[in-house]
């Protein structure tokens, strides 16, 4: 779901100004809708004719309350990376990790991993260009394992659907095995394994980094690019997940689900 911005880096057309005025009233209501989500699930069921009393009542507020709550979640995480993006090319992000020391490096690139636009294609280039670029093997290791671990869509959706407890767990899980294995195979000199090829790289100068010749134009159009390819592609599994969860919490019974799970669960 990585998108890249090379191909929207055209000259700048339309002023900023513009840009920074409707992110100023996108934001206004964003927050606006965000704090009335349990006005507007009350008003659905009301407009049907319904009550929270009964099983079908239950299950209409929930579809009206997450369905909204979860789009506004992804459209804002998505969006705000998307930009975040547009700062990291590949070649800044060697430039970050390189002579970074084992522990510091690590925590650097699992963090790095998170809002870098890379997808699991780009994990052979990248291995070779951080080896090149000086980055420690260990370090370079707790990127490739974080940049596909631990992605914001999934996070925006665990924040959503199941609170910030859950999604901070998701992420510092994440984050953990990222850097426990990174620092793992750094102490275990795992360089040795290496090809005689991948060795012989010798560490080169860095090339002029694509994301600095963006205008800040630019950068809100390329978050604009990556709201509508993500959210495009992924909102018929979330209405689909949602009117799943929808049945489960107004027809379920709860007593059903203490039998399985425990009281204490």
């Amino acid at each position: 779901m990585n998108t890249s911005t090379e191909t929207l880096a055209k000259p700048d057309a339309p002023g900023l100004t513009p840009w920074l005025a409707g992110l100023t009233a996108a934001t206004a209501l964003w927050f606006f809708l965000y704090w009335h989500l349990d006005d507007f699930a009350n008003l659905v069921i009301t407009l049907l004719g319904l009550s929270r009393d009964n099983h079908l009542g239950e299950a209409v507020h929930f579809f009206a309350y997450d369905t909204p709550k979860v789009f506004l979640l992804l459209i804002g995480v998505v969006y705000i990376v998307g930009v975040i993006q547009t700062f990291f090319s590949p070649e800044r992000t060697r430039a970050l990790l390189a002579g970074r020391r084992l522990g510091v490096g690590n925590t650097l690139a699992a963090l790095l991993g998170i809002v870098t636009p890379f997808c699991s294609c780009s994990a052979v280039p990248l291995f070779i260009g951080f080896l090149s670029a000086g980055v420690p093997l260990g370090v370079t290791f707790s990127f490739l394992i974080s940049a596909p671990m631990v992605n914001e869509i999934a996070l925006a959706l665990l924040l959503g659907l199941f609170g910030w407890q859950i999604a901070a767990l998701y992420l510092g899980l994440g984050l953990a095995v990222a850097i426990v294995s990174g620092l793992v195979i750094g102490e275990l000199g795992m360089e040795r394994h290496l090809q005689d090829w991948v060795r012989e790289i010798h560490t080169g100068t860095t090339a002029p980094v694509v994301g600095d010749d963006l205008s800040w134009h630019q950068r809100f159009k390329t978050g604009l690019h990556h709201v509508h390819e993500i959210v495009g592609k992924v909102w018929p599994y979330i209405l689909i997940g949602i009117a799943v969860g929808a049945a489960i919490h107004g027809y379920v019974p709860q007593d059903f689900m203490v039998s399985i799970m425990g009281k204490d669960a």
